[in-house]
Order: C-alpha cells, then sequence, then structure tokens
C-alpha cells in the first residue's frame, strides 16, 4: 500500500472522528465474542486502584528494540496474520491489517488503525503506550472494531478510543486526552458501532482538552448491547452521554469528578440503560478518590 492508500485509511477515520459530535471549548482543566455482554470485572492486573500512567502502557524497564517504519517512511504496516509485536518502538501510526495480530509492551508513536478501505482486522494490545510524548493528534488513539485493548495508556490523541463494528473491549486502560482547534474530543466514541461493546475500569481525564465532547460518547443508533463499568471520569460538555442504544446497556459503578463538566454530568436516556451505584467523587493528583461527593443521578 502506497502513501494514498495510507492516505485514504487515515481519511476514512478522520471522517469518523468529526462526524456526529458537538464541540465546546472548555478552559479548566484476544476478542470478546459477538452477544450479550457479561458481567463487568473490575480492577485487576498492575491497576489495584483506578488505572494511571504508572499501571499502564509499557512496563517499567522493558527494552524497545526500534521497527523501521515500512510504508513510506509514516508507518508501520502488518500483513501478516497472527504477528506477534513484543518490546518494540513504532515512531509512526501501526496499521494492522492482518488478523490475529498481537501487540504487547510496545510504543507506538503515532495511532493504532485496523482499517484498511471497507476491511478490518482483529488484533489484541496490551501493556503498551499509544501516542505522542509531546504534541496532539486529533485521530483516535486506537480503532475501530474486533480489539481489545487492556492495559494501555494512550497519550497525546484527541479521541482515546474509537468502536466503530462488533466486539470492542477497553479494560484496565488510561487516557489524558488533548485537542486541537475544531475538534471534538471523547475518550470513547461510536461511530457505526455494533455489538458488544465493553469498556470497563479505565480512566479517562478530559480536563486539559479544550473543544471536547465528552469522556463517554456513545450516541451511535447501530449500538447493541454495551457495558460501561467501573470508570473513572473527568471533563466534556455532558460527561456520560448514552443514547439511541438497544438491547442490553449497563451503566454501573462509574465515578465521574464533581464540577469537571462544562454544562452537566449526564445527558442520556435514562429509561433504556440499567443504571446503578454511580458516583460524584473527588480525587488527588494520582487518580485516588478523596471523598464522595453523592449519587450520580442519570438525567436525559
Amino acid at each position: 500500500m502506497r502513501w494514498v492508500s495510507l492516505l485514504a485509511a487515515v481519511s476514512a477515520v478522520t471522517v469518523m472522528s468529526l462526524t456526529g459530535c458537538t464541540s465546546s471549548s472548555a478552559g479548566s482543566p484476544t476478542s470478546r465474542p459477538t452477544g450479550t455482554p457479561g458481567e463487568p470485572t473490575g480492577a485487576t492486573g498492575r491497576c489495584p486502584g483506578h488505572p494511571t500512567p504508572a499501571c499502564t502502557g509499557v512496563p517499567p524497564g522493558t527494552k524497545l528494540t526500534v521497527k523501521a517504519l515500512n510504508e513510506d517512511g509514516a508507518a508501520y504496516r502488518v500483513r501478516t496474520a497472527g504477528t506477534v509485536l513484543d518490546g518494540v518502538h513504532i515512531p509512526g501510526d501501526l496499521l494492522i491489517h492482518a488478523d490475529n495480530v498481537t501487540v504487547k509492551n510496545s510504543r507506538i508513536d503515532g495511532g493504532v488503525i485496523n482499517a484498511d478501505g471497507p476491511r478490518s482486522y482483529r488484533f489484541t494490545i496490551t501493556d503498551s503506550t499509544v501516542g505522542p510524548a509531546e504534541g496532539c493528534k486529533t485521530l483516535p488513539g486506537i480503532g475501530q472494531d474486533k480489539y481489545t485493548a487492556l492495559r494501555v495508556h494512550v497519550r497525546g490523541h484527541g479521541d482515546g478510543f474509537r468502536a466503530s463494528g462488533d466486539d470492542v473491549v477497553v479494560k484496565d486502560s488510561y487516557a489524558n486526552l488533548c485537542s486541537n482547534p475544531g475538534d471534538h474530543s471523547d475518550g470513547i466514541q461510536t461511530y457505526n458501532t455494533g455489538k458488544g461493546l465493553v469498556f470497563d475500569h479505565n480512566t479517562i481525564d478530559q480536563r486539559h482538552a479544550k473543544d471536547v465532547t465528552a469522556p463517554i460518547f456513545l450516541v451511535d443508533k447501530q449500538i447493541v448491547d454495551a457495558v460501561i463499568t467501573n470508570n473513572l471520569i473527568m471533563g466534556g460538555t455532558y460527561s456520560i452521554q448514552l443514547r439511541n442504544g438497544r438491547g442490553k446497556l449497563i451503566m454501573r459503578g462509574n465515578k465521574l469528578v464533581d464540577k469537571s463538566w462544562v454544562y452537566g454530568p449526564v445527558d442520556s436516556e435514562c429509561k433504556a440503560i440499567d443504571w446503578a451505584d454511580n458516583s460524584l467523587v473527588t480525587i488527588d493528583e494520582n487518580y485516588r478518590v478523596t471523598s464522595t461527593v453523592g449519587p450520580l443521578t442519570c438525567v436525559g
């Protein structure tokens, strides 16, 4: 695939990034089968509390080997099914164009994209850091469907995770979002999505992005079955937005940092959602909950 093809693949993601969001400037700071989602797991692995940069991303002491970019100096493209990338540093985007790829203990300075025209490919990414150390990329850190992300640290991206199809599972991960002028930053956004979204025990910090929509922005009419549980979130216009979904929609055990939003905490279709045990909290600089302000009720 030449540079023109790479631009086409990235452009498709760009279109999705700019569709379906309303923006505001805020001054303050291996796969899951399709079907009904199961119960959330809560804290696991390296992050016994809410995920932070210290317990996500490339584990300390990991030796990384630089992978030469093989797509016109802009990206590294995987073409072989079953490829395992372990302990690598990719100084650009990672294009996953083969099924059952595993990425672990690795650093990707751009985004991770599994779309190749109309096709997409199944992959898993664990214990990896995605995004540049400096600057801000408008495109999502990870997308777009049929992927599992565990203990991932997303940085330097306007959007953290994109769900544009079936079987998206994100757990025990951390994203600190940014924005460029005209962006519509989201922590997790659905666009032409499908079944079986699981978003469990993640931390989404959107307080430092100015052009924002929401840490949880799930308003796609194709949503069928979504489990959003045990997350710590902050920022956004309305921080939790879940509308237009069908099937089993669960919003439980989430914590929203009090007064971190622009307009309000929630704008969702409450009658369609299994809503319970969500709360407003305060936190310290290490994302530890310092107090519970009160229950977070559904509004919409």
